[in-house]
């Protein structure tokens, strides 16, 4: 192995060394507690210690950086206290996820460290959104982002190279090319000889680099990091190495040939530095027992400090309260100049007075910039605050989502306009997964809305009709809001907005253009969790959100004979239940009314709790009416009869003569 010192001086070479040691040994002490079953499992990266501190090294310390599991040099270069990752290895409490996590799955911004979910992919976007507020605010920083070979065939890794290199973002993609996804060999993962030429088809540059070989990393990772500082861009990034362990230490290396084993073990990224370093007279081997003595004592007593630690309690109302960020809600009333206005033009003011009062608020979707959206709802935004805060994505909905979650992290807020609620299917992954489970885990926000443009009626079929809320309201972590009237949609959307939690905004588009409704002028907020009784009355209690709302008061005109209490509930996560059980108490009889197919919908969750707390107050079964257990269909005829209002209505006749 060739090695180029070039201008770095000798106590840089020693911290290079230094650098891999640490890690190293650390492992190496990993194993031996794994085999002792005092850690539960452990992803090796041995042999792969230069990419993780040359990069490291190369990187400034408020420049953020997104590593997988085999990085543990990320880590140490960063100086995190090793009884904390220690801890964190145990599912302790002075660990990063207070025990809900573990091993590298955390994320911290004290050292500016964004630790990757088991599905890989989105960490790579959320790159993109960090480095997206950094070039916004004109920060000269570098992200960088590191992947295996396996990861680059997931669609995450091309949508985030493609959204990168359109809108020059800095980012620096690390691939670590070690050989083997689990036990699955290159060769059997993609059919090119280096995956640095795929940065062509997205018009980056990119570079090969021995990934063994410590000197190399760390000088052309610090070339590159100035240039992208000067002059931002995205490089993609291949490590050629070699993983000398199991995917984790219960795989093993069985499916490894042992003359690729040797072959590559002798390319020991730490052994033949060394080597290197006591030939020229930099290093010595009292010196190398110096240290490795150093380290050893600093591993005994800082795992003596996570052993000695308790095991974590359970605290019910603490796991319960850390699902989401803590959000003071500040109700602001407007003045009293109200205006007549459509539901889509309530969305839009509500949307327009947001950006005027959050500077970093990002708008993010497909068409949204000077075509206004499909709806129009953005149209006009442009002009007053321009493409770098109102941008058009290309079609990629998981890595906006993800990107999303990045400008979060980096402290600006993100509201993504799916294009139709459908769409959100392609971008489910870093809902659920990412965005919904980042304070828990970690204790970062989401800062994130996902406006959800719905529903059928209007003969749009399949795949631009459904109302899909149920994929969401199963989530921990999730907040779900869906508004009838214009006066609540922008309320509640400004709220959502303010709100730190990541929110699923539902518009149906069916009332976008056909109700209008009094609305104040000024900005004002909606509380999230206060459902609105509709209308009063003593005989019926009829529940439902959404174009539901419309069409019972349509139906409860028709039958004036029916003394209704009509709740719209307007968020369903938080679910206003104790008016639901408020109007349940007075009336006797519940009908729950959604447009969602029914099996599976918030229209079941209601039933069960009211069945479990209100079962002595009901004078008839509870009724739920929903959609058809079909996809929405296209033909007017089809549409009207899938839907569920005249159902509805015999339903509601029923049950007011029961």
């Amino acid at each position: 192995m060739r090695y180029h010192i070039g201008d770095l001086d000798q106590q840089k070479l020693l911290d290079l060394y230094t650098g891999m040691l640490k890690p190293r040994m650390i492992e190496e002490k990993m194993l031996i507690l794994l085999r002792q079953g005092k850690v539960s499992k452990w992803f090796s990266g041995i042999g792969q210690e230069a990419i993780s501190v040359g990069v490291t090294q190369a990187l400034k310390e408020d420049e953020y950086i997104l590593p997988m599991h085999r990085n543990l040099g990320v880590f140490t270069s960063r100086n995190i206290p090793l009884n904390r990752l220690f801890a964190q290895w145990q599912g302790k409490q002075s660990g990063f996820t207070n025990g809900r996590d573990r091993s590298f799955h955390f994320g911290t911004q004290e050292y500016k460290i964004v630790g990757m979910i088991s599905h890989l992919g989105p960490q790579l976007g959320v790159a993109d959104g960090i480095a997206l507020a950094d070039m916004l605010r004109r920060k000269k920083r570098v992200t960088a982002v590191f992947t295996g070979e396996g990861a680059t065939s997931e669609g995450d890794f091309h949508e985030a190279l493609n959204v990168a290199s359109v809108w020059n973002l800095p980012v620096l993609f690390c691939i670590e090319n070690n050989g083997y996804g689990l036990s699955t060999p290159t060769n059997e993962q993609y059919n090119c000889e280096n995956l640095a030429d795929r940065a062509k088809g997205y018009g980056m540059e990119s570079r090969i680099i021995d990934g063994n070989n410590i000197l190399e990393v760390y000088a052309k990772v610090d070339e590159i990091c100035k240039a992208i500082r000067k002059r931002p861009r995205p490089i993609l990034l291949e490590f050629k190495t070699f993983r000398m362990r199991g995917h984790e230490e219960a795989s093993g290396t069985k499916y490894v040939p042992e003359k690729l084993m040797k072959e590559w073990g002798k390319k020991d990224p730490i052994a033949n530095y060394e080597a290197f370093l006591l030939e020229k007279g930099l290093l010595s081997e009292e010196k190398i027992n110096q240290l490795k003595a150093s380290i050893s004592e600093e591993i005994d007593e800082n795992l003596k400090l996570a052993f000695d630690e308790p095991t974590i309690s359970f605290d019910e109302t603490k796991e319960l309260g850390d699902v989401y960020q803590s959000f003071d809600y500040q109700e602001i009333n407007p003045k009293e100049e109200r205006k007549n206005i459509r539901f889509v033009d309530a969305i839009s003011e509500g949307l327009e007075q947001s950006m005027y009062r959050h500077n970093e608020l990002i708008l993010m979707g497909q068409d949204i910039a000077d075509y206004g959206g499909v709806f129009k709802i953005t149209e006009g935004f442009v002009s007053k605050f321009g493409k770098s805060r109102v941008r058009n994505t290309p079609i990629c909905e998981s890595v906006i989502v993800s990107a999303a979650m990045g400008l979060s992290i980096n402290g600006m807020k993100a509201v993504v306009e799916m294009q139709f609620a459908d769409f959100v299917s392609s971008g489910f992954n870093p809902i659920v997964n990412y965005l919904a489970k980042s304070h828990y885990r970690w204790n970062e926000k989401a800062d994130v809305v996902i406006r959800m443009p719905c529903g059928a009626g209007v003969g749009a079929g399949p795949f631009h009709s459904q109302t899909n809320e149920a994929w969401f309201t199963k989530t921990p972590g999730l907040k779900v809001v869906y508004p009838a009237f214009p006066e609540d949609a922008k309320g509640l959307l400004n709220t959502a907005i303010n709100d730190p939690n990541p929110v699923l905004f539902f518009e149906h588009k069916g009332l976008y253009r056909s109700v209008y409704g009094e609305v104040p002028a000024d900005y004002y907020t909606l509380p999230f969790g206060k459902a609105n009784w509709v209308r009063k009355g003593e005989t019926i209690s009829v529940v439902t959100y959404g174009a539901g709302v419309h069409w019972a008061i349509e139906v409860l005109e028709k039958h004036p004979e029916i003394d209704a209490d009509l709740l719209d509930l307007r968020t369903l996560q938080p679910l206003d239940f104790d008016a639901v059980k408020a109007s349940l108490k007075k009336t006797g009889k519940l009908i729950i009314l959604q447009e969602d197919t029914l099996f599976g919908g918030i229209a079941s969750d209601i039933s069960a709790m009211v069945m479990e707390e209100c079962f002595e107050y009901l004078d008839a079964p509870v009724k739920r009416i929903g959609s058809m257990e079909t996809p929405v269909p296209f033909a007017k005829e089809l549409e009207a009869n899938y839907l569920p209002k005249k159902r509805f209505e015999a339903a509601l006749l029923e049950l007011y003569a029961y």
